[in-house]
């Protein structure tokens, strides 16, 4: 575990794919699922890299998920219904059902609730709508704010959907945490705005030593993350 000075923290917030469960189990379970669809995720991954390299993504869309669907179209070949419809069905109501056939990262359940306990507020932020996951693992309930950066109108890393974050949870910028798996999203992100980052890796890469030069925190597994923020052996 690498760590540098965390300051005092009132809120600590949660990216949830790749972060609340891993990657790879996740992939997978939906393997199959992808490679009946795999034109169409294709498609959807390029889309949503152009949207996040878009200038407008920085302060965020007038409608993202309009705008998403019209470069799906596009991409696609087909009309903006059409590249809805296969979006929901393929990506929001399609993969709803296999995060309930993979569990949460050991540890992250429990380290939330206590944290919950604790005093601390408790938010996810996530790319993707969080409801998509039912009541996230037990999380759910623990949580001051659930946010979907589409709805938002803005990906990560995009400086918008951590200060709307702050500002719905009433808590300044510099005494926020976010976790996350990603460092580009996860860690850059947030830091552009003051918050402090801790950045969840790998097992083996932990094994190996990889930190992250600006992130807080760098991690492998939650109760590591748990001795950080509420101390203890």
């Amino acid at each position: 575990m690498y760590t540098l000075n965390l300051g005092e923290i009132d809120a600590v917030a949660f990216d949830i794919d790749g972060t609340l469960y891993r990657n790879i189990v996740f992939y997978a379970k939906v393997l199959p699922h992808y490679l009946k669809h795999w034109h169409f995720f294709r498609k959807f991954n390029k889309v949503r890299k152009m949207l996040r390299a878009d200038k407008r993504n920085e302060r965020g869309y007038n409608d993202l998920y309009r705008t998403q669907i019209g470069f799906l179209a596009k991409e696609l070949g087909c009309t903006m219904l059409e590249a809805e419809q296969q979006l929901n069905y393929i990506v929001y109501e399609g993969l709803r059902p296999f995060f309930e056939k993979i569990n949460a990262c050991h540890g992250s359940a429990e380290l939330i609730h206590r944290l919950k306990a604790a005093g601390f507020k408790i938010a996810l932020l996530s790319d993707f709508p969080p409801e998509q996951k039912g009541e996230i693992w037990g999380i759910k309930k623990d949580c001051d704010l659930l946010l979907s950066s589409e709805l938002i109108g803005a990906l990560k890393p995009s400086s918008r959907p951590f200060e709307e974050l702050a500002e719905k949870l009433e808590v300044p910028a510099e005494r926020i945490l976010y976790i996350g798996n990603s460092h580009k999203y996860d860690v850059e992100g947030p830091k552009k705005l003051g918050m402090k980052a801790g950045w969840f890796i790998p097992w083996l890469w932990g094994k190996l030593g990889v930190k992250s030069k600006i992130a807080d925190i760098t991690f492998r597994h939650y109760s590591q993350l748990e001795k950080f923020i509420l101390g203890g052996e």
